[in-house]
């Protein structure tokens, strides 16, 4: 059985990821309380309710401060029944979720009453940090419409197949910040920029003319095989310790020209490498995610 713990801030969009879920065929429950998972565990392995295996459950506060802090020992003991479990949590920062909540008007579950919304997004933040320093995989939904967040969920979680690593390759411009999901982060600033180059600027590092301009340069070959070598020395390490899922983020300025180049051609060299599932995201371009191949 494989079960996903889906986990995050409020208004994070774990709704539309287990709906996302659901519609991929797993059996979802939300707002489960904690002390129940062993019995839907139970039920679903010997039950009469027919499934596939996949099982996703939400978690968040709601359980209680207690609960959250017993989830880790609860999980190893899940581990131990021969499940295969893994911890999801969604991030956001606060002026999204800000903005969220002033759009929707719906009432945050730690906002006591007199206690300021930006005061119950910090509690939570304390509660849920030692599920989000333990999550196997980070999503950001900060910039996400609904469908790129639901994207994401389908090919980052409803398509892993057991035994793989599943490996993002993220392009991102240092302007707009740090992906806060990343496991490592390159940066590729110091390589010759297209942006400066007439006819260059508005083109993106997919497109030919920034390709053979960036492959004019010496350094840039030099930068990939250094990427190249790093990676090549150590995602297998990450894949024999039974990691399921890790994020490859390469920065540039913008993120529009270097960043995509570098992320399109590392993908396409773990393309097709064994236990490797590979997908590709352009953050600064549309926050498209390419399905994994």
């Amino acid at each position: 059985m494989r079960l996903l713990l889906l986990s995050g801030l409020s208004g994070s969009g774990k709704t539309v990821a287990l709906h996302t879920l659901e519609d991929e065929g797993f059996f979802c429950v939300d707002n489960l309380p904690l002390n129940l998972l062993n019995d839907l565990i139970q039920e679903l392995r010997t039950g009469s309710h027919r499934n596939d295996g996949r099982v996703a459950v939400g978690v968040d506060v709601r359980s209680g401060r207690d609960a959250l802090q017993g989830l880790p020992e609860n999980l190893a003991g899940l581990r131990e029944q021969g499940l295969q479990v893994e911890l999801v949590f969604l991030h956001a920062s606060d002026e999204a979720l800000l903005r969220r909540y002033h759009h929707t008007r719906r009432r945050h579950p730690l906002a006591r009453k007199g206690v300021p919304l930006v005061e119950g997004l910090a509690l939570e933040r304390e509660w849920l940090g030692p599920i989000a320093a333990n999550a196997d995989v980070s999503i950001d939904s900060s910039d996400l419409t609904m469908h790129d967040l639901a994207r994401q969920v389908r090919a980052r979680l409803a398509t892993h197949e057991a035994g793989n690593l599943s490996l993002l390759f993220q392009s991102f411009g240092f302007k707009h910040g740090v992906p806060v999901d990343a496991d490592f982060v390159f940066d590729v600033r110091c390589l010759p920029n297209p942006h400066y180059e007439t006819g260059l600027r508005h083109r993106t590092g997919h497109e030919a003319p920034v390709v053979a301009f960036l492959e004019a340069h010496r350094e840039v070959e030099e930068m990939f095989d250094s990427i190249q070598a790093h990676l090549q020395r150590w995602l297998p390490r990450f894949a024999e310790g039974h990691r399921s899922y890790l994020t490859v983020a390469i920065g540039c300025t913008g993120g529009r020209h270097r960043s995509v180049y570098f992320a399109d051609r590392l993908a396409g060299a773990w393309r097709g490498v064994r236990n490797f599932t590979v997908s590709t995201r352009h953050r600064e371009l549309d926050d498209h995610l390419t399905d994994a191949e």
